[in-house]
């Protein structure tokens, strides 16, 4: 049977849902189960949370006409912000599941889990 979502083997590096220095992914080793996972846990649930909310903004903003240029300019930068961190919380989950990654490395959101060697 297959571990839940905060089951990682012991061996293993999950991409956080924040960057490093210059941008670049942060991992955490360990079981899932540690002060950093479980604040990632948080950090991941808050920025799903907050997607769903500027999706329904961006709603509203899209379907009033009298939205002005900047205004939809600046929710579609507040929409690719966002998406970008969905899109790492769900490589995330994904590589924890199992799911192959076949991102492209050099990208910004940076490679996801890593099956370290013992």
């Amino acid at each position: 049977m297959d571990a839940p979502i905060n089951e990682q083997p012991p061996n293993a590096a999950r991409l956080l849902p924040w960057a490093g220095t210059e941008g670049r992914p942060c991992y955490v080793i360990g079981d899932g189960h540690g002060k950093v996972s479980r604040e990632a846990d948080k950090v991941e649930a808050l920025q799903l949370g907050m997607a769903y909310e500027l999706l329904d903004h961006a709603d509203d903003m899209v379907a009033d006409d009298t939205s002005t240029t900047v205004q939809l300019r600046h929710v579609a930068a507040a929409l690719t912000y966002s998406l970008r961190d969905v899109h790492r919380v769900a490589r995330s989950r994904g590589l924890r599941l199992g799911i192959p990654d076949d991102f492209e490395p050099g990208h910004p959101s940076g490679p996801g889990l890593v099956r370290l060697r013992p």
